[in-house]
């Protein structure tokens, strides 16, 4: 009896962590895609409407998460939520968080231990997307 309650045990959180390697993997590729869709309105801000730089990469950045939001709710963790207003807004405060989180990582890694921009970028934006799907995962579309 024991040794079957152990095995049940054993496969409800193998189907729990396989479900949750998914939706972060599908999380992965909808921020991958939050980078052309980023990159290609500041461009177009920047360089076509000329437009200020960093209103453009705001622009940019707003874009972006807005798109994640509504790939994420439908694709990733398949939300029903009527109440799409406070999802959104809860997924852009932990958006603008993680990009504080970010920012802080970055300039803590540059400024004292004095790595590579671009590799401390990198570091930051692991544990920031790792902070982003937690928080997503447990807060907004819990």
């Amino acid at each position: 009896m024991y040794i079957c309650a152990l095995k049940k045990t054993s496969m409800l959180l193998f189907e729990i962590s396989q479900g949750i390697i998914s939706k972060f993997i599908k999380f992965g590729i909808v921020g991958f895609s939050g980078l052309f869709v980023d990159f290609g309105i500041t461009y177009v801000f920047k360089e076509k409407v000329k437009f200020q730089k960093y209103f453009s990469n705001a622009l940019g950045f707003l874009a972006a998460a807005t798109s994640n939001y509504f790939l994420n709710r439908i694709w990733t963790f398949q939300s029903a939520d009527p109440k799409v207003l406070v999802e959104y807004t809860e997924f852009m405060l932990i958006s603008l968080l993680g990009l504080a989180i970010n920012t802080l990582i970055l300039w803590l890694i540059v400024s004292k231990l004095k790595w590579n921009f671009y590799f401390s970028k990198l570091m930051a934006i692991a544990v920031v997307t790792i902070w982003n799907f937690v928080a997503n995962a447990y807060i907004t579309f819990a």
